[in-house]
Formats: C-alpha cells, sequence, structure tokens
C-alpha cells in the first residue's frame, strides 16, 4: 500500500503527474496529502489566505500534463471564477472574480489541483508580503525573516512543502525575490512568453507572472502549461521548438559566462563569495567566464521605473472604484499605496510618454550590453533576508520607501529588458538562511537557461535542505525527486 504522505513529500510536480498519469495514485489522494500540510503548516506561515479544497477535490483528466499537482494561485492581478480577487486590498475584499483569466484557463487545462489562494502585499508594490487584510506571511526558515515578496505566499508554501508549484508574478523581481528568501527556483519568463490577457499590458511590458517551484524541472512544466500568446497580445514571441521539460536536459554547449557583484549599494560579503562561485564553478565545467559590470545607472533607471509604474497602479484603482460603487479614500488602503494612487493621478502624460521612451532606451541598452554572454550571473538580492518589518507600506514617503528596495537592484533591470532571469538557491547564508543567485539569459532563450540550471541543480543540489517549519520537519531522507 502507497503511504501517500511520504510519497508526496518525496516528490515533485513532474514525478506526481507522473503517479496520476500511470494510475499509481489518484488525484484525490494527493489533494488530501496537500490538505493535511496546509493545515498543518500554515498556522505557522500565513501563507494561504483563501483555501478552496472544494475545488481542488474535484475530478481531473488524468491524460493531462500536470495531471492532479496540487498548486496554489496569488492573490495578484489575477481572476479565478467565482473566487474572491481581493488583490490583498481590504478596498476589495469583497470583490468576487466573474470570469476565468487567460493562465488560470491555462492552468486548469493543465490538471492543476487549485487548492486555494496565496497571501501578497497589497497590490503586489512590495518585496515582503505583509498586507493590512489579512496579517503578513513568515518565512519557513526564520518566522523573523521576510519571505520576500510580492509572491512570499507562494514562496513559503512552497519551500514548507504544502505544494510543489505555486503560482508568483514579477513586475520588479516578485517571483525571484521571494525564490532567494525562501529557497526555491523561480522563473521571470521572456516578456510575451505568458500572456497577461485579459490585460492588455502592464508597466510597459515590465510584468511577468509563473511560478515558484522546488525543481528545474517543475518550472519548465509549469512554464509548458501556461506559455503561449493570445492572438493580438502587445509583446507576441514564437513558441518553442520543442517543450521546455525537454529542451532543458539538452547539453548547453560551450558559454560564455557574466557575472557582476557590483551595485549602486553594498552587497553583503557572502553573497559575493556565492556569485563568484557559481561562476568559477562553470568555469570548471568547460565554460568561459569574466565579471562584467551592467552597463546602464542602476540608481537613476530605478527612479525612471518608479516614478513611470505608479500611472498604471492609479488607473487600477479608478477601475477599482467602478466595482465597490464608490471612491477609494485614504482609509481603504495602505498609506503608500495611497502615495502611490496620489503621485499617479498627478503625473503629466507628457512626462508619463517620456518616461516609458526612457525606459524603452534603457531596455534596448541592457540587451545589446548582455549580446556577448549566453548567460549572465549576478545575486538575486544583495543582502540576506530582512526582517519581518523592514519594507514597510505604513510609509507615506514613496520615495523613501523605493529607497527600501536597495537589494533588489539586480532584479528590475531585466523587467525592462525583458529577458528571462531565474533565481536558484544555490548558497546559504552562515546563519542558515537561503541566498539566491540569479542567471539571466538572452530574450527568449528560456530553454537554454533551464539547461544551464539543470546543471547547476546537479552540481549543487539543493533538494535535502529543509526549512525547520515544512513537511520535512523531523523526518529522514533528502526530500524531493531531482
Amino acid at each position: 500500500m502507497t503511504d501517500i504522505d511520504a510519497l508526496y513529500r518525496q516528490s515533485d510536480a513532474v514525478e506526481l503527474a507522473d503517479h496520476v498519469r500511470s494510475g499509481a495514485v489518484q488525484a484525490s489522494e494527493l489533494a488530501e496529502a496537500a490538505i493535511r500540510l496546509i493545515e498543518a503548516l500554515n498556522p505557522h506561515l500565513n501563507a494561504v489566505v483563501d483555501k478552496r479544497y472544494d475545488i481542488g477535490r474535484g475530478a481531473v483528466d488524468r491524460t493531462t500534463p500536470l495531471a492532479g499537482v496540487p498548486f496554489l494561485i496569488k492573490d495578484l492581478a489575477i481572476s479565478w471564477a467565482g473566487v474572491r480577487a481581493p488583490n490583498a486590498s481590504r478596498f476589495l475584499k469583497d470583490h468576487v472574480a466573474a470570469s476565468d483569466s487567460h493562465v488560470v484557463s491555462r492552468m486548469k487545462a493543465a490538471g492543476l489541483a487549485m487548492l486555494g489562494v496565496t497571501n501578497a502585499p497589497e497590490n503586489g508594490w512590495s518585496i515582503a508580503t505583509e498586507p493590512v487584510l489579512y496579517g503578513p506571511a513568515l518565512n519557513p526558515w526564520d518566522a523573523g525573516a521576510t519571505p520576500g515578496g510580492s509572491s512570499g505566499g507562494s514562496a513559503a508554501a512552497v519551500a514548507s512543502g504544502m505544494v510543489p508549484l505555486a503560482e508568483s508574478t514579477d513586475g520588479a523581481g516578485s517571483i525571484r525575490a521571494p525564490a532567494a528568501c525562501c529557497g526555491v527556483v523561480g522563473l521571470k519568463p521572456t516578456r510575451g512568453r505568458v500572456s497577461a490577457a485579459p490585460f492588455g499590458d502592464w508597466w510597459v511590458g515590465g510584468a511577468y507572472g509563473l511560478c515558484n517551484s522546488r525543481s528545474v524541472r517543475d518550472t519548465a512544466a509549469y512554464l509548458d502549461a501556461v506559455s503561449g500568446s493570445v492572438p493580438g497580445d502587445p509583446y507576441p514571441i514564437p513558441p518553442p521548438p520543442e517543450p521546455f521539460l525537454r529542451a532543458m536536459q539538452r547539453d548547453p554547449g560551450h558559454l560564455r559566462v557574466g557575472y557582476t557583484v557590483t551595485a549602486p549599494g553594498p552587497v553583503d560579503a557572502e553573497v559575493r563569495a556565492a556569485v563568484e562561485k557559481v561562476a568559477y564553478l562553470l568555469e570548471e565545467l568547460g565554460h568561459r567566464g569574466e565579471e562584467k559590470n551592467m552597463g546602464v545607472d542602476l540608481s537613476a533607471l530605478w527612479q525612471t521605473y518608479t516614478a513611470m509604474s505608479v500611472v498604471e497602479p492609479a488607473n487600477f484603482w479608478s477601475h477599482a472604484e467602478t466595482l465597490v460603487g464608490r471612491p477609494v479614500t485614504a482609509l481603504d488602503v495602505e498609506p503608500i499605496t495611497w502615495a502611490i494612487l496620489k503621485q499617479g493621478r498627478a503625473v503629466r502624460a507628457v512626462d508619463h510618454v517620456a518616461r516609458v521612451e526612457s525606459l524603452r532606451q534603457s531596455a534596448r541598452k541592457i540587451v545589446q550590453d548582455l549580446l556577448p554572454y549566453d548567460i549572465f550571473i549576478t545575486p538575486t538580492l544583495t543582502q540576506p533576508p530582512r526582517p519581518k518589518g523592514h519594507y514597510n507600506m505604513g510609509l507615506n514617503d514613496l520615495a523613501a520607501y523605493n529607497a527600501l528596495w536597495a537589494d533588489a537592484m539586480f532584479l528590475f533591470p531585466f523587467n525592462i529588458s525583458g529577458q528571462p532571469a531565474m533565481s536558484l538557491p544555490l548558497g546559504q547564508f552562515a546563519g542558515g538562511l537561503p541566498l539566491g543567485i540569479q542567471i539571466v539569459g538572452r530574450q527568449g532563450q528560456e530553454a537554454l537557461l533551464l539547461s544551464v540550471a539543470r546543471i547547476l541543480e546537479q552540481a549543487v543540489p539543493w533538494a535535502h535542505r529543509h526549512p525547520p517549519i515544512s513537511a520535512w520537519a523531523g523526518q529522514k531522507g533528502d526530500g524531493h525527486a531531482a
């Protein structure tokens, strides 16, 4: 007789789906195993804020690529028909989605067993996850540290073993920062790889969606499941010649690798050493590496990006007012959200257009500057995970708040450039917290990026590392299948 709980702990999403397709286990058994873990662990982490077990327990098509894999959706910029979609805001706490967004339709078609919704900061503008509506999500490695944001609930749920996969989004590092803080995998794909429909665009192509996972191949499998353009999308990209899950198995050949540990602000010594270690490792594996600093002024670029990115949130809140039926007030939202809304509504159209053009010029410069490299390596975050409360959305000074993001100076440039960028849990701080390393690829080359990530996963395995608050606490064995 199969020990479902042990199987669930020891398997990644690809393996779980294989078991369901073969008939070795039932999807309903996996759903119940996941529910047991959510019920046991979530009181300690506050990662899941809306439980939809009735939906996740439903029948699935056993022939689908991710048949019966337990899954969680992030509470941000997504529509799951019949489920609350408040964007982690008190103002929208009663809003229920009327239909599925495109990516949710793809999730369902892939056979994912969607069990609930994960915690996120209000409207997503934070690399921590501490909304007033839900309370803070906690890091399973250390409850006093942030799990990152804005996908902190998803990353904490994955790291703790509640689910092998959870949906995440990224407008300035919000897939990759939580991946680094929680010791999981986080890929921001190429611009246009995953459709934002029904949205036409967000932050001039700066916002992306994918997942957090515990294995590289799970990320590839999920990318296969949800990628693709809708006719008329503003950033269409040709589909890959073969599935990413297959392409990632190919030998990447001899690569030219660039890396940097130079940021506008300080870089922690352990972070610096970890980046250099990965660069040297790739050299030992036969690739050619060299140090190359970013060819743009990251501080100035951040100021332009944050000044540009207040306009669309202001427009979002105008739309939210039509859903609620009254104007939003300062009492309805968190102080930094109100500051963003006010600044966004005050921006002159000509200034906004000038910033958009400046960012597009910068995107071209970033891409061209890194063209000599097949892979570019940076820290994910320049410092260890910050204490809970560090990224304080209770501030009303937007400039002071944006300055707190200095740790993430290597993340947002690739939201601007559109290149795929991936955080891998390749290090660990002396105190035990995870340390993420970012690898960046050329536009449209997720397959190569995933191939390199697979090699690094084999060379510096992380499957045996699990946080104190997790499905593996007190268990023997070395974690999920690689």
